[in-house]
């Protein structure tokens, strides 16, 4: 008995089976909680620059047809979209409100010259690694930005 109990083949195979999934569970942890923070910084970007953009009237060319002018809902989601390059935004994530001049309260749609414009995306972002995602809902992380700005008091 006391051979047997000394013996210590098999003991690095023991603590490798179980040091490894806790090795892999903390670098895939890494590997998805720095991609969720790249994904927050790079929408709150983004809104910031869509907005910056929107609240001087400009409207930019089509990139398909450069003769066509976008709108201007069209603009700032193209705007969007060229400051958040690695992300694909859909259309239905983003939102936009205008609060009136002297108003107290947010109304849908884009406002016009000295009122204050919001942009709202509402972006989901897919979680890579399996180990990860019992910890979310359904697997996703949620992320809402929103940027508020004066629009100037004339629009070039």
């Amino acid at each position: 008995m006391k051979r047997f109990i000394r013996n210590c083949a098999g003991t690095n195979m023991v603590e490798a089976a179980i040091v490894t999934p806790l090795l892999l569970l903390l670098t895939f942890a890494i590997a998805d909680f720095s991609t969720m923070f790249y994904v927050y910084l790079a929408l709150e970007n983004g809104a910031s620059q869509a907005t910056r953009l929107a609240v001087t009237g400009t409207a930019l060319a089509d990139p398909s047809d450069p003769a066509v002018q976008l709108s201007r809902m069209e603009t700032i989601k193209l705007a969007m979209r060229q400051a958040t390059p690695t992300i694909t935004i859909p259309d239905s994530a983003f939102s936009f409100h205008h609060m009136a001049i002297g108003g107290s309260t947010w109304q849908a749609g884009v406002g016009g010259p000295g009122e204050i414009e919001k942009v709202t995306v509402d972006y989901t972002w897919h979680l890579m690694t399996p180990l990860l995602r019992p910890f979310f809902t359904n697997g996703d992380f949620h992320v809402t930005v929103d940027s508020a700005m004066k629009n100037e008091p004339r629009f070039q």
